[in-house]
C-alpha cells in the first residue's frame, strides 16, 4: 500500500485530498498544527485503519516512520486575513517548512508536490496568466509575506529537483472554494455568503470590476492528483478560466441567499490584484484535465453548507 503524507491535511483543501487518498486506497497521514486548519474537517477519518494524524508544526524538524512513497505540501495560512495576522508563520511555513519536507522526501526517496498559488503573479500585467509569466509580486507590500514564502517555496523545490535529482511537482493554485472553507477566512465568497445568510451588507471591495476565477474542491482535487502521478516537474495551473468580476459575484450570492442584504463598497486592500484568470493550456495538454462543476452547482453545494455551519434552516 502505497504510503501519502499530507502537510495542512486538516485545512480545507487538504482534508479534500485527504479524502480523496483515503479513496484510492492510499495509507494516508494528516500533519496539521491547527492555526487554521480544523480538526473537525478529517474527525470522520479517524476510525480508518488507514490513516494517522500528527499535530506538528512542519517549521520544525518532520519525522515519520517507516518508508513514504509521497508527500503534498499543503500547510500554510491562504488568506489575506490569516497570513497579515501571522506574517513570520507564513513565511517559515514557506522556507523552513518546504526546506524541513524536501530533506525528509530526498531521506524516503518519495515523490514531493507543493501547493503553490496563482499569487506569484501577483498583480499581474499579463491576462490570463501562463505559468511563463514571471508575475508583477511587491515583496515588502502586506501580501508580501504570503506571495514571496510560495515563490521561495518553488525556487528551493526546483533546486532540491535540479540538484538532488528529487522527483517534485509545483501546482498553482487559483481561487478555489467549497465545503470546509472557513466562515471567518476573510476571502470574498466565505465573506459574501457569511454576510448574505447572517443579513448584513455584502463588502465589496473597490468597485467590484476586479475579476476572480472560482474553481470548485473537487475539480481542483482531480487536477492535483493527476499532476501529482504524471511524469510533469514545472509548475502548471490548476483552476477554473470562468472569470467573473467581484461586484457581479457578489450578485449571484444576494440571489442564491434570496437575500436583502445591500451591497456596500469599500477602500481596496494594497496590492490587491486587478485581475485572476488561469491559462489552463498545460493542464488541459499534460494532464487531460478541464474543470468539470459548473459555479451555479459549485454555490449551490457550498451555500448548503454554510446553511449548516451556521444552524440556518
Amino acid at each position: 500500500m502505497k504510503k501519502v503524507l499530507v502537510t495542512g491535511g486538516a485545512g480545507f483543501l487538504g482534508s479534500h485530498l485527504c479524502d480523496r487518498f483515503i479513496k484510492e486506497g492510499y495509507y494516508v497521514i494528516a500533519m496539521d498544527n491547527l492555526i487554521t486548519g480544523n480538526i473537525k474537517n478529517i474527525e470522520h477519518l479517524f476510525k480508518h485503519p488507514n490513516f494517522e494524524y500528527y499535530h506538528h508544526d512542519v517549521s520544525k524538524f518532520v519525522h515519520v516512520p517507516g518508508d513514504l512513497d509521497y508527500i503534498l505540501h499543503f500547510a500554510s495560512p491562504a488568506s489575506p486575513i490569516d497570513y497579515l495576522k501571522m506574517p513570520i508563520q507564513t513565511l517559515k511555513v514557506g522556507s523552513l517548512g518546504t526546506h524541513n519536507l524536501l530533506g525528509l522526501a530526498k531521506e524516503k526517496n518519495a515523490r514531493m508536490l507543493i501547493a503553490s498559488t496563482s499569487e506569484v503573479y501577483g498583480d499581474p500585467l499579463v491576462h490570463p496568466q501562463p505559468e511563463e509569466y514571471w508575475g508583477n509580486v511587491n515583496p515588502i507590500g502586506p501580501r508580501g509575506v504570503y506571495d514571496e514564502a510560495k515563490r521561495f517555496q518553488e525556487a528551493i523545490t526546483m533546486a532540491y529537483h535540479n540538484f538532488h535529482g528529487l522527483q517534485t511537482r509545483i501546482v498553482r493554485i487559483f481561487n478555489t472554494y467549497g465545503p470546509r472553507m472557513r466562515l471567518d477566512d476573510g476571502r470574498a465568497l466565505p465573506a459574501f455568503m457569511s454576510q448574505a445568510l447572517n443579513k448584513q451588507d455584502i463588502t465589496v471591495f473597490g468597485d467590484g470590476s476586479q475579476t476572480r476565477s472560482f474553481c470548485y474542491v473537487s475539480d481542483l482535487v482531480e487536477g492535483i492528483y493527476r499532476l501529482l502521478l504524471s511524469d510533469y516537474h514545472l509548475p502548471v495551473n490548476i483552476g477554473n478560466p470562468n472569470e467573473i468580476s467581484l461586484l457581479d459575484f457578489a450578485k449571484e450570492i444576494q440571489l442564491l441567499a434570496q437575500s436583502d442584504s445591500k451591497i456596500v463598497f469599500e477602500l481596496l486592500p494594497q496590492d490587491d490584484p486587478k485581475q485572476r484568470q488561469p491559462d489552463i493550456t498545460k493542464a488541459q495538454n499534460i494532464l487531460g484535465w478541464n474543470p468539470v462543476v459548473d459555479r451555479k452547482e459549485g454555490l449551490k453545494t457550498t451555500f448548503d453548507y454554510f446553511k449548516k455551519e451556521l444552524g440556518i434552516s
